[in-house]
């Protein structure tokens, strides 16, 4: 299977973003996406499982509880496969960091204008 195929799916998606903030028990991880997809357990263990044949999760078991994370190494082929396109996307958010940086300039010179102004009023 595709890279793309495995993270084309929002359940997955959103799977992985649970794992991206650190080790899960498959319980924990069911109960979340059960809650937020209204999906079964036997049906989010079938994703997890998707993910981990797929080199996207690892799991390894912890007394009767399996944990889940992410495995790093399948996100980076993703990344390098977008490589060709951060051409489109880059530029643009350069410009909008100048622009933010501009605007906290600004606002940071009005402030110590203000500042300014109150110290010379008698």
């Amino acid at each position: 299977m595709h890279a793309f195929d495995v993270l084309g799916d929002p359940v997955r998606r959103r799977i992985l973003e649970l794992l991206a903030d650190g080790e899960h028990s498959s319980g924990a991880v069911s109960a979340v996406i059960g809650e937020e997809f209204g999906i079964s357990q036997p049906a989010v263990s079938q994703h997890l499982r998707v993910l981990r044949d797929n080199g996207f999760a690892v799991v390894r078991p912890e007394g009767a509880r399996r944990l889940y994370a992410v495995r790093p190494e399948a996100l980076r082929d993703v990344d390098v496969w977008l490589e060709r396109f951060r051409r489109f996307w880059a530029p643009p958010l350069a410009a909008l960091e100048t622009e933010v940086a501009r605007g906290k300039r600004r606002r940071r010179m009005a402030s110590q204008d203000e500042t300014n102004e109150e110290r010379d009023t008698p």
